[in-house]
């Protein structure tokens, strides 16, 4: 077994492409179909069918029990340890990872996460930057890092282009290939590649300008941040063009996790006129602002809000919110076209959001991960912290679901997640 860290594809192939990293040895493609049966057994299972039709009715307004989803992100290298992993190549190493978060998902955490019968292959690509890029100073190992933002002065303002994607057609091929060779007739492989989070826009100005300056700007240079959150706006426009055009967007009204929690199975979605080629229109939409969580309602209405509207409207559905509580600029944000699923931060006034979201949107609540981080467990605080807020959405007929996410250690025990799922769950069945 090795100790070396999990590395996607997606990051070994921005580095660069080797072909020694696209191979699976007959010894790892014998692990790996071992644990592609187990994961087609599990989402054979008429459970996963259940929770299908579950989210399916939640993402369509219909009355359900809290939904319960809890992602270890980067606790899962605490739940699935380097020195777990059987595989030595860093493609099988992924696959690997890959394959065994969903046997822990359908096995031990049994929340309300759908295990599915498909395995996807992303396209080993390549996106430029906007001209310039800024400079990371630290972040070693995963920890906190500074960087050195490239836009020192707006008189570089004609250094900005509009990134641009390169797909690596054979490279791509040759790992659908081994998929197919690997998981075949086991499970669906599929190429489907998910070219964004989030277009919100704000963390690329932070990342440009700083994120202090960009503060600034908003008083000492307004005109000239407009004209960056244009250029910014019309880039993102301009890959939504360019990934259309080519044939490159999949559908998220399945199991794909759409927005910062949830699931985008729906009936609502793609268009009534879709005919195999998919549009924007046909997807679910997502972007946030965490990075102006310390600006005023006015000034996001100002700096940011005209600037990603246009990108929202040209979603079938939308998702808006992260991090940055949203109870303080929701006269904003509800000027979103078809905006379903919001976001309810740990640093949000839950009974406010409560009483303005109400029966007419899907309620993401994300509780604070702390919980999962401390010397000690509580599960009488985590039990106490859940129920206060699934009866406050009660009582507003909220859609409500429940999303344990940006965990950053769960102090080396799995049991903690498996263990806040069990009591996340006793709280919402008797909700």
């Amino acid at each position: 077994m090795s100790d070396t860290p999990v590395q996607t594809v997606s990051e070994m192939m921005r580095k660069e492409t080797r072909a020694e990293d696209l191979y699976v040895s007959a010894s790892e493609r014998q692990v790996l179909r071992r644990l592609a049966e187990r994961v087609a057994e599990l989402a054979a299972r008429p459970v996963e069918a259940q929770k299908r039709d579950l989210w399916t009715s939640h993402n369509m307004l219909q009355p359900t029990r809290p939904l319960i989803f809890c992602d270890p992100e980067n606790g899962w290298n605490e739940v699935i340890t380097p020195g777990l992993l059987t595989c030595e190549g860093r493609l099988a190493r992924e696959w690997e990872m890959m394959l065994r978060k969903e046997m822990f998902w359908g096995e031990q955490m049994r929340d309300d996460r759908v295990v599915q019968p498909f395995f996807d292959v992303r396209h080993v690509y390549a996106e430029s930057d906007w001209g310039m890029h800024e400079t990371r100073i630290g972040g070693e190992h995963g920890g906190a890092y500074t960087w050195e933002a490239p836009l020192q002065s707006y008189d570089d303002l004609p250094r900005l282009r509009f990134p641009t994607i390169t797909i690596d057609e054979e490279a791509t091929q040759r790992v659908m290939r081994i998929a197919q060779e690997t998981f075949g007739d086991v499970l669906t492989v599929r190429l489907k590649t998910s070219w964004w989070w989030s277009l919100g826009m704000t963390w690329a100005l932070v990342n440009l300008r700083g994120l202090s300056q960009m503060m600034y700007d908003m008083m000492d240079f307004p005109d000239q941040l407009h004209q960056v959150m244009a250029i910014l706006r019309d880039g993102h426009l301009a890959k939504l063009d360019w990934l259309e055009q080519h044939d490159l967007l999949s559908l998220n009204n399945d199991g794909t996790y759409v927005g910062s929690g949830g699931f985008g199975w729906t009936r609502e979605l793609p268009q009534p006129d879709y005919a195999g080629h998919v549009r924007p229109g046909d997807m679910w939409g997502f972007l946030e602002s965490q990075e102006t969580v310390g600006v005023s309602a006015a000034m996001f209405a100002e700096f940011v809000f005209p600037y990603q509207l246009p990108i929202l409207e040209r979603f079938g559905l939308n998702c808006y919110g992260c991090c940055e509580p949203l109870d303080k600029r929701w006269h904003v944000i509800e000027q979103i076209p078809r905006l379903r699923r919001v976001s309810v931060s740990a640093w949000a006034n839950v009974s406010n959001m409560a009483e303005k979201l109400s029966d007419r949107y899907v309620f993401s609540w994300k509780p604070n991960p702390a919980h999962l981080a401390m010397d000690s467990f509580d599960e009488d605080m985590i039990r106490k912290d859940l129920r206060e807020a699934m009866h406050i959405c009660r009582s507003h007929n909220c859609h409500m679901e429940v999303i344990m996410k940006d965990c950053h250690t769960i102090r080396n025990d799995p049991r903690r997640v498996v263990r806040w799922v069990q009591i996340a769950r006793e709280e919402a069945e008797a909700s």
